[in-house]
């Protein structure tokens, strides 16, 4: 059994004050609506589990009802971070599933194809990323304002979501990440905290996060172009 925990708790304050990104129409319909129909029709999905700030509960039921949701889901509420937000989706996981696919709301474009890719990849390593290659040369700076020096671009990938665990694993690596305090910006950190390896899968199509006002364009031009999204709206 695989899970998918879809990570909506967050507040997107580079979107601007007052702005709940997830909720932002794109391609005509809610973003959060665009990713959530990507993991509710994906064959490798058998259960959903939403990580939602508390007191949102009833909006994402509304969604599920007017967006005819067939996967079975649960609402679960978020922590102050989003490894603690993680943990909680992670405990609400079945018994059964065996596999967990971690996946950033605001990222819509993600395809059945890479969500199996990380699948497969994690039944064998144990851990797996959704990532590209960094094309653009990267400097590195001690104060953001000089250059300290140019890294080895070759080396380098910018990883995505999803981020896919078998589950014992990721419990594990996030547990002891938690008893260290440690603060983490993605899942694949807790392994890498605790040894265990993570297989690069590399995305083969565009799967961009909204993460400011500047990539909601880039996000409906991918979406109404793309021939599996089935629910976007007329253009505006």
């Amino acid at each position: 059994m695989t899970s998918a925990i879809i990570v909506a708790a967050g507040k997107g304050t580079r979107m601007g004050p007052s702005v709940d990104k997830i909720f932002l129409e794109v391609a005509g319909q809610p973003l959060v609506v665009h990713t959530w129909r990507r993991f509710d029709s994906s064959r490798w999905i058998d259960e959903i589990i939403l990580v939602v700030r508390d007191g949102l509960q009833s909006s994402f039921q509304d969604l599920a009802s007017t967006s005819r949701f067939t996967k079975p889901f649960q609402l679960v509420a978020g922590g102050p971070e989003r490894q603690d937000s993680v943990w909680n989706g992670l405990l609400a996981v079945s018994p059964q599933s065996e596999i967990v696919v971690i996946q950033d709301a605001a990222r819509p474009c993600t395809t059945d194809r890479l969500i199996g890719a990380t699948v497969e990849a994690a039944r064998e390593t144990g851990a797996a990323v959704a990532a590209q290659r960094v094309t653009d040369t990267i400097k590195e700076s001690s104060d953001g304002t000089v250059i300290r020096q140019t890294l080895d671009r070759t080396r380098l990938w910018a990883v995505q979501t999803p981020q896919t665990f078998r589950v014992a694993l990721i419990r594990r690596a996030l547990a002891a990440a938690r008893e260290k305090g440690l603060s983490l910006t993605d899942d694949t950190a807790a392994c890498e905290f605790i040894g265990a390896p993570v297989r690069l899968v590399q995305s083969q199509t565009p799967n961009p996060k909204a993460t400011s006002p500047a990539d909601l364009p880039y996000l409906d031009l991918l979406l109404r172009s793309d021939p599996c999204n089935s629910i976007v709206g007329p253009p505006a």
